[in-house]
């Protein structure tokens, strides 16, 4: 496992991390799999385990926090995030400063931990002035609840510009990284967000870099949807909407690509995604240990340039830039 820095912060985290976005923890059978998972992933060299005080509404946390409890502190980077309503008051969700605090210290006790290493805003939230919102972040690196802190994509370039001049002007903690989602079929990041985060040098966890199973090769067209997989029961049909015949398609070509060069279409996505130096961590899922092996396989796996230049032609994507005259 290889590991970097995440943005210009002096912390290091495994190249391949584990999510709990998709962990099932329901029954005792699933829930001994989920662990012997994270334990591998510890054994295999991942040190980063991403995490959300709303993922089962505490259940991740207090899971991974129970298995992480094993191994040293010192060894291990945890994030979670604060957004979504916890609560069913007017102040149980959102940015405000009150929720904010009221929810770090609701996942320190989920995880039984001092304090969390990256803490992340879920989202956006319109509500809130942005400067409250990174007051309260700044004051929680300051009292120790927390070492770093970042947004998710819906910030958007704009807001991290804004936020990076509301940080600057008030001398608050900096802002170290971002979570957005970034693969080979959503590449909207590239438009601007990169461009941002290479500037001030905030670092990037995407999750959803295998286009949730996508990008496994698993899905065929024309071929019934494997049984289990999350195209036959996620409610949301996230997966069902990237199923198009062109994505199809193109998977088709990259694992064919992928197989000239000795590995598979997932450990490409996922080292794809690793040949940007601003990408600190992919965060990946995982419901079964072999699945795991395959992804930490894309750690320091180099992807030559002629098979770059094909990947290009293949997705096809064209950055948008903007020309007068």
């Amino acid at each position: 496992m290889k590991y970097r820095n995440v943005g210009k912060s002096g912390l290091k985290v495994s190249e391949v991390s584990l999510g709990s976005w998709m962990t099932d923890l329901r029954g005792s059978e699933k829930y001994e799999l989920a662990k012997e998972t994270v334990k591998l992933a510890y054994e295999q060299g991942v040190n980063f385990f991403d995490c959300a005080d709303a993922y089962g509404n505490g259940a991740a946390e207090r899971f991974l926090g129970d298995v992480l409890s094993e191994y040293d502190r010192e060894d291990i980077v945890v994030s979670s995030k604060v957004f979504f309503k916890t609560g069913a008051g007017v102040n149980g969700g959102g940015l405000s400063r009150k929720h904010i605090f009221n929810n770090i210290d609701r996942s320190l006790k989920n995880l039984n931990m001092d304090y969390i290493d990256l803490y992340y805003c879920h989202r956006f939230d319109p509500t809130t002035p942005m400067e409250e919102t990174l007051r309260a972040l700044s004051d929680l690196v300051s009292q120790g609840k927390i070492l770093y802190y970042g947004v998710s994509e819906e910030w958007g370039a704009a807001r991290l510009m804004e936020a990076q001049k509301i940080i600057e002007r008030y001398n608050l903690y900096p802002m170290t990284v971002i979570q957005p989602q970034y693969h080979m079929m959503d590449r909207y990041i590239e438009h601007e967000i990169v461009d941002v985060c290479e500037r001030y040098g905030i670092g990037i966890t995407p999750f959803s870099p295998l286009a949730q199973g996508l990008l496994t090769g698993k899905y065929k067209k024309g071929q019934p949807y494997p049984e289990g997989s999350r195209a036959t029961h996620q409610a949301d049909k996230q997966v069902n909407n990237l199923l198009t015949d062109e994505n199809l398609d193109k998977v088709e070509k990259l694992s064919k690509l992928a197989a000239e060069l000795d590995t598979n279409v997932s450990v490409l996505a996922l080292a794809w995604i690793l040949r940007k130096d601003i990408i600190s961590s992919v965060i990946t899922g995982a419901s079964k240990p072999e699945q795991l092996k395959n992804n930490i396989a894309a750690s320091g796996f180099v992807i030559p340039e002629d098979a770059l230049k094909e990947i290009e032609k293949i997705l096809g994507f064209e950055r948008f830039e903007r020309h007068v005259g």
